[in-house]
């Protein structure tokens, strides 16, 4: 088979890397990658959103299975593109992807399906927002509507964070038209969980549990980031929780998206507060989550590539999906000024020395310039240790980052910490 995996994250560096070990494929495509998926893929130039050249691409080359990767194409429709010219494709249809393209769509539905989430307002008045942000208790948290490369929700501890990250998000459109509405919800107190799931209709097959470090610096600390680091599995987080999660959050989600006439096929990642009254939702994605995916898919052992046929064949129900016991942790080598504006063509010195044993290094924000690995992001690299467990994954995973340099680079060195408390 010939793949085409659409992106240029370590998200689609890992889905890559993950499909190599099926022997049914022949050939792997990554449009437009970067220099990590270079390595493993033939790179094609061609962006994300460039919809009649990705789907010309595909016919003219015979692809025989497209894998979405990232957030904006999918919420721009890319795999009702390419089903109109009848080529698979895995990923939810533009409709289903709203309830990450949406958090108003995605709070009202769990607001009709009594699936637990924080209090929430919606707003498209900025004067009207306003006045109900100073009759809400403190913390309060603050987030545009639409797609914001993870940086659209603001955690607000004062009065004045609450009012500027509303005048940044709506005056000031620091997000773009993302923030012409905005949800105000309560603050949820507790540990953060992500659950990933393949889900084909009501069909929900959830992954291996990951946690992962939004804040910027250690000790949660800074502004929000698309993620600094993350770790699986979860051995602090009783069982009982995470089965509790799928079952009232994770199906009756995807039950929802069917009675709205959306079925959802694809992955979906339900980010998840575990609060004193039992874990509630606070964000659905609708694709595979970037840095979880650094984690997630290094611990399955069941073929990648069968559980994409089964989902769009609708036999998800039917395959047996195993996982490892090794523990994975994942670091995020970052440029400095992220997640603000940041330079970028910096030369990455020491992959090549990376002897750690188990480690992987998943490109983020990479590029090839005359034949060297140079920085072209904000999150530029994601370092994977594996171990028997969290602490031996953890030493790994930072042994291996210390090889690897590059002027500015950045990074937490508190990754997984609270899972050894």
């Amino acid at each position: 088979m010939k793949v085409l995996v659409i992106g240029r994250g370590g998200r689609e560096h890992a889905i890559i890397w993950a499909l190599k070990k099926s022997a049914k494929i022949a050939r792997i495509y990554c449009a437009p990658g970067n220099a990590g998926t270079a390595q493993l893929a033939e790179n094609v130039d061609i962006g994300e959103l460039e919809f009649p050249r990705l789907v010309k691409f595909a016919q003219d080359t015979a692809i025989d299975l497209v894998v979405v990767g990232p957030d904006d194409p999918l919420a721009a429709g890319i795999v009702d593109e390419f089903e109109a010219a009848s080529i698979p494709v895995y990923g939810p249809r533009k409709n289903a992807a709203e309830i990450e393209g949406s958090k108003i769509f995605m709070k009202d539905l769990l607001r009709k399906y009594d699936i637990p989430t924080a209090k929430y307002e919606t707003f498209t008045d900025y004067e009207a927002a306003s006045a109900y942000l100073k009759q809400q208790p403190l913390p309060i948290v603050i987030k545009a509507d639409g797609l914001a490369a993870g940086k659209g929700v603001a955690v607000c501890f004062t009065r004045e964070e609450a009012d500027k990250a509303l005048e940044e998000t709506m005056v000031d459109k620091s997000f773009g038209a993302a923030g012409d509405k905005v949800v105000i919800e309560e603050f949820l107190e507790g540990q953060e969980m992500s659950i990933l799931a393949f889900v084909d209709g009501e069909t929900v097959r959830a992954m291996s549990p990951a946690q992962d470090h939004k804040q910027v610096f250690d000790n949660d600390k800074g502004p929000n980031t698309g993620g600094m680091g993350t770790y699986s599995p979860l051995p602090h987080i009783a069982q009982s929780i995470i089965d509790e999660s799928i079952e009232n959050i994770i199906k009756p989600t995807a039950r929802a998206m069917v009675s709205e006439g959306r079925p959802f096929r694809g992955v979906l990642f339900a980010g998840l507060m575990i609060t004193k009254d039992g874990p509630k939702t606070i964000e659905f994605n609708a694709r595979f989550g970037d840095p979880e995916t650094q984690v997630v898919l290094p611990r399955l052992e069941t073929d990648l590539l069968d559980i994409f046929l089964a989902s769009i064949n609708g036999t998800l129900k039917d395959i047996d999906i195993k996982w490892s016991n090794e523990a994975a942790v994942c670091v995020v080598l970052a440029s400095g000024g992220y997640p603000g504006s940041y330079p970028k063509g910096y030369p990455i010195e020491g992959l090549d020395k990376v002897s750690t044993p188990g480690a992987l290094i998943f490109h983020a924000g990479t590029s090839l310039k005359e034949g060297q690995v140079v920085t072209n992001g904000g999150r530029v690299l994601g370092i994977v240790g594996r171990g028997a467990g969290i602490a031996e994954a953890r030493v790994n995973a930072y042994n291996a980052a210390a090889n690897i340099t590059f002027q500015g680079k950045q990074n937490r060195t508190d990754i997984a910490a609270k899972a050894l408390l």
